[in-house]
């Protein structure tokens, strides 16, 4: 056989006239028998186009179901109590540690002899000993947050194994997700404004109804019924007594397991301490913190030259805050929410909402910059309606409902220099204590209880949301065995992990092996009120990054649309670039310029919809495929119909992308999808016109059309006659 022979023949294309510089090319493919067939429609450049479109589209389809994979179910014919484990790892911040990973089967409610069994997830990081000591299990905060996390575990694990069993509610085959309350925050004008908050408390009515009807026991959602999990995870692992190790609300449910089952516990310890009734937070409480930070600015000579008195300038900004910056909104409500949460941690591993930055913020509004507030507003409004699984959130925050009852019904707070941001919001202006099923349980643990449990307490100077002389008052004189570490100058939680790593770690391994207390590796913290970054600096630098990246877009697409209109076609080189690396610059533009609009005329909107997350990077994506993909001469048909192929490939595209991951991330899979989406539409598009194109011709031979370079002849894909720069193969 010999090998084929191409033909290449020049005359006027079909129905056209000749006209310089453009000319047809048949095609023929001859066999050594002279027959003719058809030409390769898939060269070298379309089909590494689809193995890319295919590879994107797996790699998406695995993070969509990779972000499912890891919930867990009931075995078929398991019971309660029962407990499988196989190897695994787990990551820390030293790397992988050797684990066992399994699920406890439990029922749902314990008071109810028929309730149907759930599963929670059980993790046991393996101690590096050979002879390990009693095992540690660990309590994560919350409420509705996951208690399978815990990346410090590679501290205690020389001596100790360390195990976490899942929140149910948050982390079993049970979840109490509240799309509605989510929805609710994420369109709300202003989280403290009234509207928003009735609608906030209305969707958890709401979703405690939905959940009732699809089976869900409320009932069984509550610390009591987390502590019995602990309990049978307990006898299920074969462990005679263990260690607790708790943080923030994390510390109630230790209270109550020490109080469940006092003989099932060593040592106990707590950090960031939350006694019952403290769910609800206090405004002189607040005062007390910022105070304590005004004494340490005045100390400072730079932050005394910005401000007399830091206290009286935040009370005086609180109650004439600023609506927006330049042309951006500032929510008040969002503002103050979020001034809360940057001021409970102090050191800079907390950045960029620390609590000397979030005070310089608002040293730098009095002066007439509110930059820094915006930034806290806006920031608010993203985090906070997808940072906790709202339907444990509430199950659990309903054991105070009493002393929130009390706290609304009194009108505390008032007065105070920032109010009392966070109870407002959280409790919905007290009504979420009503909106929310009452549990019959939730006022069993409503005081505290004698405890003989070896117990260390440990908090810090600055914390705001767990205050430590909440721990002194209240806990402390009921433990009998029970010490207190305060430390100088720390914030919350985060602020004991992140601050002088070997301190924390000598005093905890130190008291859960010998019961002692050692704080002799620490030093106090020194609060520097001079950031190396400011948020206002963040906030300038985002919102130059957003206006840098919407115009790169948009220049994108006028250079592209310019250079088809002055030579007809993009080219190949500037075909192949938009069709493969520009789209990240179009949907990364075009997602913070829509959200720059959003901000500035719809900021009731969210930035987190589906609609904007979607149309927003789909669009200009669409638009550049099909710039790159078309000719100027092609007819007004053949255009319109790639216009709306790249389009609809795009949105479909995007809307994959958009579904396979969460949060910021999403732009980016929005972004490869459309793109994706938007490329295999136009290769269809392209298939279906040389089809076309052969169906009328004089044979089935392809008949293309080029404008060619000078001194060249280039082959390109056309449809009667139409001139087009693109690949050799066509589109």
């Amino acid at each position: 056989m010999t090998a084929p022979r191409a033909v290449l023949k020049k005359f006027p294309a079909p129905g056209k006239a000749k006209s310089p510089g453009l000319a047809a090319v048949e095609i023929r493919d001859l066999s050594s028998n002279g027959k003719k067939t058809v030409a390769h429609r898939f060269g070298r450049g379309r089909i590494t186009g689809l193995t890319l479109i295919a590879v994107l589209t797996l790699g998406m389809g695995y993070l969509h179901f990779a972000g499912s994979s890891t919930s867990v179910s009931v075995p078929a014919g398991a019971h309660a109590g029962q407990l499988t484990m196989h190897p695994c790892t787990y990551s820390t911040e030293k790397g992988a540690y050797a684990a066992d990973c399994g699920t406890l089967v439990v029922p749902e409610n314990r008071a109810d002899p028929h309730s149907r069994l759930i599963a929670l997830p059980v993790t046991r990081i393996l101690a590096r000993s050979s002879h390990p000591l009693a095992p540690i299990f660990h309590l994560n905060g919350g409420p509705g947050i996951t208690n399978t996390t815990f990346p410090q575990a590679n501290r205690l694990a020389a001596q100790h194994d360390v195990v976490m069993v899942g929140y149910r509610g948050v982390d079993g085959s049970s979840v109490l997700n509240c799309p509605e309350v989510t929805a609710a925050l994420e369109n709300s004008a202003d989280f403290l404004a009234k509207a928003s908050l009735s609608a906030y408390s209305q969707a958890f009515a709401s979703c405690a109804k939905r959940l009732e009807r699809s089976g869900v026991d409320l009932a069984g959602y509550t610390l009591a019924e987390q502590a019995d999990d602990i309990e049978a995870a307990r006898v299920a692992l074969g462990y005679k007594r263990i260690d607790l190790l708790s943080e923030s609300a994390g510390t109630r449910l230790a209270m109550i397991y020490a109080w469940r089952y006092p003989n099932s516990v060593d040592r106990s310890v707590m950090i960031g301490v939350n006694p019952p009734g403290n769910y609800v937070y206090s405004g002189a409480e607040i005062d007390q913190g910022i105070e304590r930070y005004s004494a340490l600015c005045a100390q400072q000579p730079a932050c005394r030259a910005r401000t007399g008195n830091l206290a009286a300038s935040m009370q005086h900004t609180a109650a004439h805050m600023a609506s927006s910056w330049l042309s951006l909104p500032i929510k008040p409500g969002n503002a103050l929410v979020g001034t809360f949460l940057g001021l409970t941690e102090s050191t800079s591993e907390a950045s960029p909402i620390s609590g000397p930055m979030t005070l310089d913020s608002w040293i730098s509004a009095a002066q007439g910059d509110p930059s820094g507030l915006w930034l806290l507003s806006t920031m608010a409004g993203l985090i906070l309606p997808q940072s906790f699984t709202w339907g444990e959130f509430a199950s659990i925050g309903m054991t105070d409902a009493q002393p929130a009852e009390r706290y609304f019904s009194s009108g505390a707070g008032g007065g105070s220099i920032i109010g009392n941001p966070l109870t407002e919001f959280l409790w919905g202006a007290g009504d979420l204590a009503h909106a929310w099923p009452a549990n019959p349980g939730e006022n069993q643990y409503t005081s505290v209880q004698n405890s003989n449990v070896p117990t260390l307490l440990i908090g810090g100077t600055l914390d705001f949301a767990t205050p430590a002389q909440n721990a002194t008052k209240e806990l402390l004189p009921h433990l009998p065995n029970g010490h207190q570490v305060i430390l100088s100058g720390l914030g919350h939680v985060p602020d004991f992990w992140y601050y002088q790593p070997s301190a924390s770690t000598r005093l905890l391994t130190t008291f859960y092996d010998t019961g002692r207390v050692d704080t002799s590796r620490y030093t106090p913290n020194v609060v520097s009120f001079a950031t190396p970054v400011t948020q206002a600096a963040i906030a300038r630098d985002l919102l130059a990054a957003m206006i840098g990246f919407a115009a790169l877009a948009a220049l994108s697409l006028l250079w592209v649309a310019r250079r088809v209109r002055k030579h007809g076609a993009a080219g190949r080189k500037t075909s192949f670039a938009t069709r493969t690396i520009v789209p990240l610059v179009l949907g990364l533009g075009g997602w913070l310029g829509a959200a720059l609009v959003v901000l500035t005329l719809w900021p009731a909107l969210s930035l987190n919809s589906e609609l904007l997350g979607i149309l927003a990077p789909s669009v200009p994506i669409a638009l550049g495929l099909y710039l790159a993909w078309t000719h100027r001469d092609w007819d007004r048909a053949t255009k319109s119909l790639g216009l709306l192929a790249a389009t609809a490939g795009a949105l479909l595209g995007g809307w994959l992308g958009f579904t396979a991951t969460s949060g910021l991330f999403a732009i980016v899979t929005t972004t490869i999808g459309a793109a994706a989406g938007g490329n295999l539409a136009l290769i269809a598009v392209s298939l279906f016109r040389e089809r076309s194109a052969r169906g009328h011709g004089n044979d089935p031979a392809a008949t293309y059309a080029v404008a060619p370079a000078p001194g060249s002849l280039t082959l390109h894909a056309a449809h009667h006659g139409d001139a087009h720069h693109g690949s050799a193969e066509g589109p």
